[in-house]
Parts: structure tokens; sequence; C-alpha cells
């Protein structure tokens, strides 16, 4: 166990900021690769919690899910200082103490002085303990919170602990939101260990929807459950809007679901296409991980839009071994995206037989194997290199690469981009804000400009990184160092 960890300061491990982070989110990397595969709440919950403990040498991490009826969250994981779930904060009302109030704001929170804080209920039980720093992250989905995660110090919390946090949220917010579905279903034999028993997508799709008839072409074959979990969240969504028409084809090479559904007008207080645009953005996401895509078009009618979910069956056999250590956390999630779409390994950062894929010239120093990750600064490329990437790489070109780097082949790096053109201020403080996750309505509302402004600044930008789509907008300017 680490006593002290990159992300909370210690007197005697100055590191310098970049080094730090570098170094969380390598023990993230450990902690979210124990998640894959999981549909047990609190399996997976104890994952995370007890990584945290294990990793970052936290005195106490605790996970709270939020419970159907939306008005109080429930303990289910707790590692460290105690490992039980019962006791006084087992069932925490939502807005009440610190852990409610995350889940109802939504807000991250930091505090290095906790026993003067006003919200703890103990303060006696802090000092008694030597409790200093407190950090508490929302896992949020869409416009819906699936919990809170908490963790608690012996020693001051560094602020970049926060961001390290979010990018760990991301994967097990995920997780958990696919194991809570499947709890909230009964569908116990989704779990891998039992997939013969697992019942068709198209007997699951058929207990949300409610007042659509589905239709049915091909011939259905047992899917992942991570692939299952997409199409049922789709359903749901389809089902809480008017939704006219689906259709579930299975393919040769993927299985699609395609539908209709009617989005109402809305008003100030209630934006119906608001919150249709926030899901099919958390949707967007895990389709993307699996290597499918997810469509919106406008419908046949006015107020109607065309949904279609495509999804392969499989990435194809396992590819090479990858280890990923970026010092962006952005250029860390990105690549890590790209690597599942390329159905490569993602790997501990100490196993040798990985590739390592990084931006770090100290890394590069103590690997045998590197893919240079290319910004936009001139530092040199280190010897170590065998390959330079930057965010033009797709999925296939990764995994291509990544095999011949292990295989010891020769390989030609991408051509240098040149003279990308600068951005403007203004492009580079909303492509600050999209990767925040903020829409463009909400983008507008903060730099006091219309919508239409924000839309023709993105597609200035799009331009300039010679980017096809927002996500890859966002992983070019972190790359290229507009943001």
């Amino acid at each position: 166990m680490n006593t002290a960890a990159p992300g909370v300061d210690n007197p005697s491990v100055d590191l310098p900021s970049p080094t730090r982070l570098l170094l969380d989110l390598q023990r993230v990397n450990k902690i979210a690769q124990r998640l894959s595969g999981g549909l047990e709440v609190d399996t997976i919950a104890r994952y995370v919690t007890d990584g945290l403990v294990d990793q970052f040498g936290c005195a106490l991490a605790r996970i709270w899910v939020v419970e159907p009826d939306q008005t109080a969250l429930r303990l289910v994981a707790s590692a460290g200082l105690y490992t039980h779930t019962n006791g006084s904060f087992a069932r925490v009302p939502m807005g009440a103490y610190k852990v409610g109030k995350i889940a109802q704001n939504r807000v991250p929170f930091l505090s290095n002085r906790l026993a003067e804080e006003a919200w703890v209920k103990d303060r006696d039980w802090a000092i008694a303990n030597n409790i200093q720093g407190f950090a508490g992250y929302p896992l949020v989905t869409g416009d819906r919170v699936v919990g809170v995660l908490a963790t608690f110090s012996h020693s001051p919390m560094a602020e970049e602990f926060l961001a390290v946090l979010q990018v760990l949220c991301m994967t097990a917010t995920i997780a958990l939101d696919a194991a809570l579905h499947a709890e909230t279903l009964g569908q116990s034999a989704w779990i891998p260990s039992r997939q013969t028993q697992r019942s068709p997508l198209s007997d699951q799709l058929a207990t949300i929807f409610t007042t659509t008839t589905m239709a049915l072409v091909g011939t259905e074959t047992p899917l992942p459950a991570s692939v299952s979990h997409g199409f049922l969240r789709l359903a749901e969504l389809l089902d809480e809007f008017d939704c006219d028409y689906a259709r579930l084809i299975y393919g040769a090479a993927a299985v699609m679901l395609e539908a209709i559904v009617a989005i109402p007008p809305g008003d100030r207080d209630n934006d119906p296409v608001a919150q249709w645009r926030s899901h099919c953005h958390h949707l967007r996401f895990v389709a993307t991980c699996l290597g499918g895509s997810l469509r919106t078009e406008p419908g046949p009618q006015p107020q109607m839009v065309q949904v279609t979910l495509h999804i392969p069956y499989s990435g194809g056999p396992w590819g090479g071994k990858i280890s990923l250590q970026c010092e962006a956390p952005l250029v860390q999630v990105a690549l890590t995206c790209l690597a599942y779409q390329a159905h490569l390994m993602v790997c501990d950062p100490l196993d040798p037989a990985a590739v390592v894929v990084t931006d770090s010239e100290t890394v590069a120093q103590t690997a045998s194997q590197v893919i240079w990750v290319r910004g936009n600064t001139a530092r040199p490329i280190p010897p170590q290199a065998r390959a330079v990437i930057d965010g033009t790489i797709d999925a296939s070109q990764l995994r291509q690469w990544v095999e011949r780097v292990s295989q010891g082949q020769p390989i030609e790096s991408l051509p240098l981009v040149a003279g990308l053109p600068r951005p403007s201020e203004r492009e580079r403080e909303i492509m600050t804000l999209l990767a925040q996750g903020l829409r463009d309505r909400d983008i507008a509302h903060r730099l006091y400009i219309s919508e239409s402004t924000v839309k023709f600044h993105i597609n200035n930008s799009l331009a300039k990184l010679r980017a096809k789509n927002r996500y890859q907008a966002v992983y070019q300017s972190a790359v290229q160092g507009w943001i």
C-alpha cells in the first residue's frame, strides 16, 4: 500500500505537477482495469474504494449510489478505516451533509481543513483520526446522478487530485450505471460467467418498450453485456419520449437499433430537446468506446428525430498490449477510448510486454518500446521512440503500429502536421468549455454570445484542427496545446 500518493501532498515528496499527475493516472488505470466486465454494484464499487486506498494511500474511501426513488443515497462500498456499510452514513438523504449536497448540486468538492468545515457532522472524529483532506465527486451520466465517491486523507490533498478523480469517475460511472440497470431489471443472468443463461436482447427491449411495437430483423446472437447495455439505455431513453417506431437489426458484422422519436417543444424551465441531447451525449460516448456510433437525423415530420445505434459484435481478436501514460488527462482519456476501439489490451504501466504510448520524456527514458505522442511544442523526439503519432491517428493505425512495434518491425511515423492555423482567443475559450462537457447553449450563456456564433467558431476550429467531429477536435485541441 502506498502511504503517500502523488495526489496527496507530502513534504518528503516534492514532485512537479505534471509528474505527479502522470503517476496518479497510472494508478487510475490499474483501478479501471479491474472494472471491465463486472455487473455487480457492490463488487464494482469495492474495486474502486479498495483501489483508492491501495494505490493512493487514502485513509478512507466510500461510494454511495442513488436509490431508485431519488430521495437518498445508499452506501455500497467502504475501504480504509472502515469496511462496513452500515452505521449512521449507510443512508444519506439527498441534499444532506456534504455527500448529499454533492449528489444534489453535482459539484465536485475538495477541502484540506475537514475539521473546520461547518457541514462536518463529527469534528471530533476528524480530529481523533487526523483526517485533514476530503474530496468528493458526483458520478453523473447524462442528466442523472448515479452516486457519489468520497475520499478522506491524513495529509492535505493536491488540487490536481480532483482531475484525477474525474478520470476515474468516468469509467466507474459507466460500470456502475450498467450494474444498477441490471440490478433493477433483476438480470443476474447478464454476468459473463452465466452468458448462456442471458435473455435475448429483443426480449429485454420488449420489457422496456411499453407503447412501441418493435420489429426484429435477422437471427439473434449472444452479445457482450457492455453491448447490450448500450441498446438498453437507448431503449429507456426512447420510451421516456414518444417512440413511434423501433427495429432491431442483426447484420453480418454489427447489430443496430433504428427508431423514430417525437420530441415535444418545451419552455425555459422544461426543455425536452436539451434533455434529449444530454442523454445522447452519454450514449454517443458509450457507443464510441465500443467501436460503434450513434446517429441522429431529422425525422419524417417536424419535431421527430430518427435515431440509429450501430455497434459491431466484436472488435475481432485482441491485439497487442498497450500502456498509456500521458501527462494530460484529456489526451489520456482520448487514447484510452481509441485503444478500446482498436481492441488492444490496456495493461498495467509496469507490464514489460506492453508498448508504452506517452508524451512524457521521463516515461520514455525508462521504456524499451515507445510510441511518442507529439504535441504542439517542438520538444525533441526521445531516442527510445519507435514511432510518433498525433491527434490524426485512427484506431486501425494505432492497433497496427502497436503490434508492429511489439514485434520489433520497422515503422514509419506520421508525417509532421505543418503550419496548423493558430486559434483565436474566442476559439480557445469555446474549445475549453466544450472539453468541459458544456452544450452550445451553455457556452453561449457563459460567453454572452449567440448559439449561432458558438457553432461558427466550433466549425472554424474543426477546419483549423483538421478534425472530422467535435470529439476529435477536443482531443486535437489538447494535443496542439489550445486547451
